[in-house]
């Protein structure tokens, strides 16, 4: 139980009927979880608007109430607070309830179109294999150290968020590593976190059904930024024209990382090879596991994490060349035959670009690339004609599916990722709905040496079709297929 008045410090109120000094046994914004002596706070959704459920939520016990707008009926006993955002204070709340426990970790914040994943994963990797107890907070997973919680979204909830770090303290976690999307951001669920450092990987076209433009997407990410103390560290990608942009108004250290042009991090591709990457960073050669141009930037970026962390270079080195590629990410499998297959998770035209020009700069060209790939239902509808002209351009053959439909017409959204295919391009591509029946057309096309991507779902392990989600795993699938028709 904490008093109503400590848990609301630093919010900016309005207006209180009732005593602040009401004790909260527990906070939520959603009325069916509300019990006797929690606090509710009314928050403006996409789908819903929490102000709707004040009364529902008081008849369930609340004694407190935050929101934006009093209710024309006020209950007595209740205590209501009116502030201008309910997700900006939800977020402080949520910190306070839980003592903030951002302020006892090193917390750092991954955020750009690409590579979030991959970088604040592989940072986790390399911090516990350098000994530290380390955090986790990904769309892949969530990780309380050597503990693991399914990850429901790329930035959960701001008590969700909370209450894993405050878990990361009792653990006696030194080290937390976090993906921040742009709905994380815009929705404030960062709001009142203490990051020691922030890290932008690039800027693609992405989530512009949910901001409408690019330069909305761009400045939401820059919030982020612009939020970060002079204590900490603000890393960009000036590879990307936005890097820059990140950095204009922020109070952090400023620092640089960069394959193509000068940067306080940079790095060279020395050999680019189905089995790795050797790379020359700043004046150090180091050989990874990981593949592709792509991961040069997130292999970098990590290197330079791990630098401003203060670990040594000579460890930081050693610890790069031992780590692991991440779930989904340009995972790959070789049948006896020699078919290779990979999975990844580039669902946007910019990392569908740099997995096929990867695998195009390894491949000899006497093997055929297939790529089975499709887009996902009930969201940015503008990339899907992108996709398909990246696809048909950049492989030999095509395969275009269902990726999670959702509410959507499988048929409609092939349809307009096929609008973006030139007419060149047409004899290479093919439509098969299903997507299990996709990939089993991909693998019987395949002869020995060619390879397969299957591209957009990475590490889902379900296709979400009509509001239900159904058991699909990629790689389990294309490794059954490849062993099945070999035999």
């Amino acid at each position: 139980m904490k008093a109503l008045k400590d848990i609301l410090y630093k919010v900016t109120i309005n207006a209180v009927v009732g005593n602040t000094t009401v004790n909260v046994r527990m906070v939520d914004f959603d009325s069916r979880k509300i019990m006797e002596g929690d606090l509710f706070v009314a928050n403006r959704g996409v789908v819903s608007d929490g102000h709707d459920f004040i009364n529902k939520a008081v008849e369930n016990g609340a004694k407190s109430v935050v929101c934006e707008s009093m209710p024309e009926n006020l209950v007595d006993g209740v205590t209501y607070v009116e502030v201008d955002n309910s997700s900006k204070a939800l977020a402080i709340i949520a910190s306070n309830y839980y003592n903030n426990p951002s302020e006892n970790l090193k917390l750092i914040g991954v955020t750009g179109t690409n590579g979030k994943t991959t970088v604040a994963s592989l940072l986790y990797q390399l911090f516990k294999k350098a000994g530290y107890k380390v955090g986790l907070l990904s769309t892949v997973k969530v990780l309380v150290d050597n503990k693991a919680y399914e990850a429901t979204h790329t930035t959960p909830d701001s008590f969700t968020i909370n209450k894993y770090l405050s878990q990361m303290n009792a653990e006696g976690v030194e080290f937390c590593f976090m993906e921040v999307s742009s709905h994380g951001i815009h929705q404030n669920r960062t709001e009142g976190l203490s990051f020691k450092g922030g890290v932008f990987t690039n800027l693609s076209h992405d989530h512009l059904d949910y901001h409408k433009t690019f330069a909305e997407y761009r400045d939401v990410k820059k919030r982020f930024f612009d939020k970060l103390s002079g204590d900490a560290f603000a890393l960009v990608n000036v590879d990307d024209k936005n890097g820059l942009v990140m950095l204009q108004n922020t109070k952090a250290k400023k620092y640089t990382y960069a394959l193509k042009q000068y940067a306080d991090y940079k790095s060279q591709i020395l050999e680019n090879q189905f089995s790795g990457l050797l790379l020359k960073i700043n004046e150090s050669e180091v050989w990874t596991k990981l593949i592709g141009s792509f991961n040069a930037y997130n292999v970098l970026a990590i290197y330079a994490v791990a630098e401003l962390l203060g670990l040594e270079k000579v460890e930081i080195l050693r610890l790069i060349s031992d780590l692991d590629s991440v779930s989904g990410r340009f995972q790959y499998v070789v049948s006896e035959d020699k078919i290779t297959a990979i999975v990844d998770y580039a669902h946007t035209p910019d990392a569908l670009k740099n997995v096929l020009e990867t695998i195009n700069s390894i491949r000899t060209k006497n093997e055929e690339l297939i790529t089975v790939v499709g887009c996902g239902g009930d969201r940015d509808k503008a990339k899907r004609p992108v996709m398909g002209h990246i696809a048909s351009a950049l492989s030999t053959k095509v395969i275009f599916t269902s990726d999670n439909p959702r509410s959507e017409k499988p048929e409609d959204i092939l349809n307009e990722i096929e609008a973006g295919v030139e007419p060149q391009d047409f004899k290479k591509t093919l439509t098969i709905e299903d997507r299990k029946q996709a990939i089993k057309a991909a693998c019987q096309m395949a002869q020995p040496h060619d390879i397969i991507l299957i591209a957009g779902k990475g590490h889902e392990t379900y296709q979400e079709i009509k509001g239900e989600r159904f058991d699909f795993d990629d790689l389990n699938i294309v490794k059954e297929l490849l062993k099945r028709l070999k035999n």
